[in-house]
């Protein structure tokens, strides 16, 4: 592979590759972060790629990913006081006056430890097959299977996922 394919494999690939390290990062600085670190790592071995540069790209995006986290201390700071809501934080209706959902999913996928994360986003928003999820993560197809029904299981019982009155249980 040339110079010229990887500018092209960038400029096709870059947006969903974002999309991919946003899900995983939930920040969009540390996406974009996470996006140019892997493409730069893919962009020296470009020469040595064959045939699926997506999943090895998608691979060096996950493995960059579970390093940065893996050195970082991710625990809560101490303040002594609360920090002020946002005004008109919470749910928003839309222009119909339903609440938009989507914030209250992508916080419940936040709340998911990193791994099973990992699988949800790879399994579901990038369509991937059990197989090439493994591929990836460089795990089992079996751990794949856990991690994922742990994960789907942790967001059916999400209390802000769950509805709020009888009448939208039933539908």
């Amino acid at each position: 592979m040339d110079q010229g394919s990887f500018d092209d494999f960038v400029a096709t690939r870059s947006t969903r590759l974002l999309r991919t390290a946003y899900l995983l990062t939930h920040d969009r600085a540390l996406a974009e972060d996470l996006v140019q670190t892997s493409l730069a790592k893919a962009w020296f071995a470009w020469g040595r790629i064959e045939g699926q540069p997506d999943a090895y790209v998608r691979r060096v995006m996950v493995n960059t990913y579970s390093s940065w986290w893996r050195r970082r201390w991710n625990g809560e700071v101490a303040t002594e006081e609360l920090p002020e809501r946002a005004a008109g934080a919470g749910h928003r209706p839309t222009e119909d006056g339903r609440v938009d959902d989507r914030t209250d999913l992508w916080r419940a996928l936040a709340r998911l430890p990193r791994r099973q994360r990992a699988v949800v986003v790879l399994r579901f928003y990038e369509d991937l097959s059990e197989i090439e999820t493994a591929e990836i993560l460089q795990c089992s197809v079996g751990t794949v299977k856990s991690q994922a029904s742990r994960a789907l299981a942790k967001l059916r019982i999400d209390p802000t996922l769950s509805p709020t009155s009888d009448e939208e249980r039933v539908r």
